[in-house]
């Protein structure tokens, strides 16, 4: 009877598990398969496949559109991964060990109001806020203290620069609740052990914050890391990929080369590009942290 029971309760999990499997199954394994199909075909979508074999990978490598935005891509993930992981770290210390009150529940939902905030429309605002023309918000701002206006969309050398710090202000809250949370898991106990010891704020971070927080750290990292291989809405929305392809990133250009030119193989290709390094750099990224460890 125990046994009978035992095996109901196994099917029944399975059960509730399906339609979250099937899901995952039909929108993220399969499409991951068809992709790698179509790579190696000619494919405009409206006539069949074609298969080629390696002629779309042989054609990447001859690309320079491929190594420009993998530059940038490059570019904007060395400067947003780090800057938005040791901000939100360090906000979310100060609030946990100095402001656990009403001020800092306020600072937190403040901060992670441009998280829920759909990037289409963040994306709308910042480029009104970043206008080229001396009555722009920021430029005017600048304007008071003296500073000439900047073209911040429209220079090659401030675009993507905008760019990484539009992601970083809409990703910290993010992150921020995350670390906040693993800092709330920290027995106290270790913090007052410490203070006996004598140990100040800065040793406490260094000595019991930080390697309490290597799990989290790995999360954000890589979460922060495939977010921004995976940059779209918020560069295509701002500059469209200009000036010129200044800040034309991976996606953006598997974007174009699907649904501007038809070339569905040749972008099923650069998605598998796409995918081949990220997986890399996770995989780096879990050695790193093994070796810390």
């Amino acid at each position: 009877m125990k046994r009978t029971k035992l095996k109901w309760q196994s099917a029944s999990a399975y059960f509730f598990i399906l339609p979250s499997f099937l899901l995952l199954l039909m929108f993220h394994v399969i499409p991951i398969f068809m992709t790698a199909g179509y790579s190696f075909t000619d494919y405009n979508v409206l006539q069949a496949p074609e298969f080629v074999g390696l002629s779309n990978y042989k054609d990447i490598l001859k690309d320079p559109y491929i190594v420009s935005s993998l530059i940038n891509t490059g570019i904007y993930t060395i400067i947003v991964v780090p800057i938005q992981t040791i901000l939100s770290l360090v906000i979310a210390y100060i609030l946990a060990r100095l402001f656990r009150n009403r001020f800092g529940n306020l600072v937190r939902s403040a901060m992670f109001i441009p998280v829920i905030t759909s990037m289409v429309l963040t994306a709308a605002v910042w480029r009104l806020l970043l206008s080229g023309n001396p009555e722009g918000v920021i430029n005017s701002i600048a304007g008071v203290f003296g500073i000439d206006s900047v073209n911040w969309l429209g220079n090659r050398w401030t675009a993507l620069f905008s760019v990484c710090v539009i992601a970083i202000w809409k990703n910290v809250g993010y992150f921020l609740v995350i670390f906040y949370a693993g800092m709330m898991d920290i027995p106290t106990s270790l913090y007052e052990a410490a203070r006996v010891d004598g140990a100040g704020n800065m040793r406490q971070f260094f000595s019991i914050t930080l390697p309490m927080l290597k799990p989290i750290t790995y999360l954000v990292v890589t979460l922060g890391t495939i977010w921004s291989f995976q940059v779209f809405d918020l560069v295509y929305t701002l500059t469209g990929g200009g000036p010129g392809r200044a800040t034309t990133t991976l996606v953006l250009t598997i974007y174009n080369s699907a649904f501007k030119n038809y070339q569905m193989g040749y972008a099923s290709a650069v998605s598998m590009l796409l995918l081949a390094v990220v997986l890399v750099i996770s995989f780096l990224q879990k050695v790193v942290f093994r070796e810390k460890d």
